[in-house]
């Protein structure tokens, strides 16, 4: 286990690391911190890796140092695989009224864990958040710290930039499969910031997306990149159904999905079947054909799709990309869809409502019923 005490550089690589945040005594002689208890249970745990703690290495309150302390304590903050939340309260001797600004900004961060004994006063509101947020709550030192451990798990090795990844970012296919990509372009990353992440999932603790501000080196150009973001989300299988006709391509029957789509331009959307899964190591063709069903209610067989290019959407805003496959319908399977129209499909219970609608390719073209990165994938498929 390795202290970083506070305002000292952290190491060049990290595995996995801990904020320890709350109150800080500022006479130590008449108060004694918490946070040496922490470090010791934390050996006894087996735990191996940085400690970040918010205090001096001496044991002294230095003046005139706020700002450096301050500036440390959010870089910390920032790249800590987990922030152990435990607040102590006592009004007279530990207010700890920084912590509730700390608490407040990383309530909702999915990478903190709540505790406080029982006799620590006016922590309610805290606990409240903590319930909301589905933040582990404990009551003893000791088993806020074992939830910790259980949130950060075996750890990943980062270096140099990679260490301002957080692992709960870091673990995601999403932000491997962009990393890797800028691996293989020979680029590095230099720095990296979480500006926001919107969780799923019974716990709120898997990360569907996210946003990074990155510090890029550009290996082709010699220079660093630090003024964008990075919003991905879970890589999308989307199927293009439909029955050519080869005469007239124009006339060739697509099966589109309406569906409302809340930052839509006209409400609704008209878009292909097609969707993701957070659940890790999904195939994309079986998400395809799973995706079909939920969408349209007609089941099919994938070894029938036939497996286009995988490309990005909007590559000026997300990482992430579509795996396009198409399916050849029978004339059977497109009246059934037909006599669909107008009957809700989709998974209702996750909020998912689609109506099919089958519309004729020079329909699409005259009056742009789906976005620019439909069409190409429509007319990828047609052309190939």
């Amino acid at each position: 286990m390795i202290v970083v005490y506070a305002k000292e550089p952290w190491p060049g690589s990290i595995s996995k690391s801990i904020f320890l945040v709350g109150p800080t005594p500022r006479d130590k002689v008449k108060i004694k911190s918490w946070r040496p208890e922490a470090l010791r249970i934390l050996e006894e745990l087996g735990y191996d890796g940085i400690v970040f703690v918010p205090e001096d290495r001496n044991g002294k309150w230095e003046k005139g140092e706020y700002i450096n302390q301050v500036e440390w304590e959010e870089n910390c903050l920032n790249i800590a695989d987990c922030i152990v939340a435990w607040v102590p309260r006592d009004m007279a001797t530990m207010p700890a009224l920084t912590t509730n600004t700390e608490w407040g900004v990383w309530c909702d961060s999915g990478k903190i864990v709540f505790g406080a004994p029982p006799e620590a006063v006016a922590v309610t509101y805290q606990k409240y958040y903590a319930g909301k947020y589905k933040v582990p709550i404990s009551t003893t030192l000791e088993d806020t710290l074992k939830s910790a451990l259980a949130m950060i798990g075996e750890g990943a090795i980062r270096t140099g930039g990679e260490c301002q990844v957080p692992l709960y970012i870091w673990r995601t296919p999403h932000f491997q499969n962009w990393y890797q990509a800028q691996k293989q372009a020979g680029n590095r990353l230099d720095g990296a910031k979480v500006l926001w992440t919107w969780r799923v999932g019974p716990k709120k603790d898997i990360v569907f997306f996210f946003a990074i501000h990155v510090d890029v080196y550009i290996a082709s150009e010699g220079r660093n990149k630090t003024n964008e973001v990075v919003i991905s989300r879970p890589d999308i299988s989307t199927v293009m159904m439909y029955k050519p006709d080869r005469d007239n391509i124009a006339n060739s029957d697509i099966v589109l999905i309406r569906e409302f789509r809340s930052p839509a331009a006209n409400c609704f959307v008209w878009e292909l079947p097609g969707g993701s899964s957070f659940r890790l190591g999904v195939d994309s063709l079986q998400l395809a054909a799973d995706e079909c069903l939920e969408e349209t209610g007609l089941k099919i067989n994938p070894v029938r799709m036939r497996a286009h290019q995988s490309r990005q959407l909007i590559a000026t805003l997300s990482s992430h990309q579509a795996h396009l496959f198409s399916v050849e319908l029978t004339d059977e399977e497109l009246a059934w869809l037909k006599s669909q129209e107008g009957i809700v499909h989709g998974v209702i219970e996750d909020s998912e409502r689609t109506y099919i609608e089958v519309v004729k390719l020079g329909d699409i073209l005259l009056f742009g019923r789906v976005d620019w990165s439909m069409l190409g994938m429509i007319l990828s498929v047609l052309n190939s």
